[in-house]
């Protein structure tokens, strides 16, 4: 009876390391708390730009990993690319950003 269970103990302890490491991340995937994290982020990011009335007639995309956000889209001047990346910069949590907005 003691075998069984120390088994079911051992068993169940595996269990719980296995799902552990299966949420942690790896250099080329995120945990769940970081796609959270930068879900957040992104959304942020968007509100602002679309908040902005020198920036809301643009289409500008935001997306974040780990992070770092990436803008793109298309853009009216060099005013319109600098103003984007100070306002992803200023969000809390952004590490850097990528700015390949292009202007047209």
């Amino acid at each position: 009876m003691k075998k069984k269970n120390l088994f079911i103990l051992c068993f169940l302890l595996m269990m719980l390391i296995a799902g552990l490491v299966a949420c942690a991340s790896t250099s080329k995937q995120e945990g769940a708390g970081e796609y959270v994290d930068d879900s957040v982020i992104t959304t942020k990011v968007k509100s602002l730009i679309a908040a902005d009335d020198f920036l809301r007639s643009f289409q500008i995309s935001v997306e974040t990993y780990k992070g770092i956000v990436q803008l793109s889209g298309f853009v009216g001047s060099q005013a319109a690319v600098s103003k984007a990346g100070e306002i992803a910069r200023g969000v809390q949590g952004v590490k850097s950003v990528k700015n390949d907005l292009i202007v047209k």
